[in-house]
């Protein structure tokens, strides 16, 4: 069934909304009891479950379990986020003609002014976490010249995703081409909570909400930009993939052997004698500053500590962590692994290697979702500049570039380049003492030092 089909069917505003929530895609709930949210949020580990691992109940009173968490898929979802943004993501424009370079520069004060890095960033953790995501641009009246031209239209864009309680309904034709993208969500209106549903097509831009209690179309407006101005991308597994249960593993670990030191590490006094000793009337260390006990002749006494075999543990814990690392191909920074031995600048680039083959194995998603989205601010562009211009940004090329993340050696870069350059300097003299800082006022600094130069010159050929 076409969009216009599902629009046009003379239905109730909730049949309509049903035939668009109708999901040719198959990507994981975040929200409910088997939802992603269970395995992202520590607070929702079995650990924490009660009815699973219940607290003691004794006689005096509730005797609380140990309960030990470890946060590992945010940090994946963390870690894969800055592999992929750590080095922000590039658009390399090829401009054929002067009007075409200056295309590129206003294309690239759209992305800047919206702040793309920081959106960026935004959405890798809500695609690698929640699944999927997508970024809604859209244009407001308002005059200005933000982007290097006289512009009636201010040009923003939205994120929207399972994480922000949002429900995205991409719709796509029998080729796999998006026909329709529809978004639902709840907001507070007044004192009572509101449902709205949004659906975006090349054409039409259709709001309903239960503002009045049913279903009913609220906005209807015609889109001129000839697509969708969305940008959408999902994946099928959320980038922890199937390591949960690792984690548990390590958690449940940790919690259980919480309980036994809790329960065996208070120091025990053990008297070794044949008589009866009577204990427990000691008062306490704040109302007496001495103790005084008698044992019977030939008896002994000493604390007894309880020799617990922790190397076991730790060496399970550790397996444990290192193999969720391992099979997620994600680099693990803690301080503690990082500092224990020493590495060389060479030895640790080599720590990223598989880093890097996990981004470019997720840069194939990315790269089309940016693709898309250049060609939307590319649409808005044309409505701002006029059709005079049209030609011309259409026929620009733009590439984007994901750089993974990888730990460099800024003197090993120098050198390389000093080499291949035949040993010319790279910047001038007056770049190096400004990126130094520490100077207030460059020129003064390079009069002072010329004329240092020129005194020791003077005194040589004395």
């Amino acid at each position: 069934m076409t969009i216009e089909e599902i629009l046009n069917s003379g239905g109730t505003a909730a049949q309509i909304i049903a035939a668009l929530k109708e999901k040719t895609i198959s990507v994981p709930l975040w929200r409910g009891r088997f939802g992603l949210v269970q395995e992202f949020d520590p607070t929702k580990h079995p650990v924490m479950n009660k009815s699973k691992y219940p607290d003691i109940v004794t006689d005096e009173g509730i005797e609380y379990v140990t309960r030990v968490t470890c946060d590992l898929q945010r940090l994946a979802v963390k870690r894969m986020t800055e592999l992929v943004t750590g080095i922000p993501v590039k658009r390399v424009y090829t401009p054929e003609n002067d009007r075409q370079k200056e295309i590129a520069g206003y294309l690239e004060k759209i992305f800047t002014k919206n702040r793309i890095d920081s959106v960026n960033i935004e959405r890798c953790n809500m695609l690698f976490g929640g699944c999927e995501v997508v970024t809604l641009w859209y244009a407001v009246e308002q005059k200005n010249t933000l982007y290097g031209f006289d512009s009636a239209l201010k040009i923003r864009c939205r994120n929207f995703s399972p994480m922000l309680g949002d429900d995205l309904y991409p719709l796509f034709d029998e080729y796999g081409d998006m026909i329709a993208m529809s978004i639902g969500y709840t907001r507070k209106n007044g004192k009572k909570l509101v449902q709205y549903f949004d659906t975006y097509t090349a054409t039409k831009h259709i709001k309903w909400s239960t503002a009045n209690g049913d279903w009913e179309e609220v906005e209807n407006e015609d889109i001129t930009l000839g697509k969708i101005p969305v940008s959408y991308v999902w994946r099928p597994t959320p980038i922890w993939e199937d390591t949960s249960k690792t984690v548990y593993e390590i958690e449940w670990s940790l919690s259980r052997n919480g309980n036994y030191l809790r329960e065996n590490s208070k120091p025990l006094f053990v008297v070794f004698a044949d008589d009866m000793i009577s204990y427990g009337d000691e008062k306490s260390p704040n109302k007496e500053f001495r103790s005084v006990m008698q044992y019977p002749k030939g008896s002994t006494a000493q604390y007894i500590t309880w020799a617990q075999a922790v190397e076991n543990l730790k060496f399970y814990v550790d397996t444990l962590r290192n193999l969720f690392f391992t099979q997620l191909q994600l680099p693990d920074w803690s301080y503690e692994k990082m500092s224990q031995q020493a590495l060389s600048g060479e030895s640790r680039k080599q720590m990223f290697i598989d880093a890097q083959l996990k981004v470019k194995d997720e840069s194939g998603r990315l790269i089309e979702f940016f693709d898309r989205e250049i060609n939307v601010v590319k649409a808005f562009l044309k409505v701002a500049l006029g059709e005079s211009y049209a030609a011309d940004i259409d026929a620009l090329n733009v590439e984007v570039q994901i750089t993974p993340f990888t730990i460099t050696d800024e003197a090993d870069t120098i050198t390389n380049l000093t080499t291949a350059n035949g040993g010319k300097p790279l910047i001038s003299h007056r770049e190096s003492i400004e990126m130094y800082g520490h100077s207030t006022d460059v020129d003064k600094t390079m009069q002072e030092i010329a004329e240092e130069d020129m005194h020791d010159v003077f005194e040589q050929t004395l």
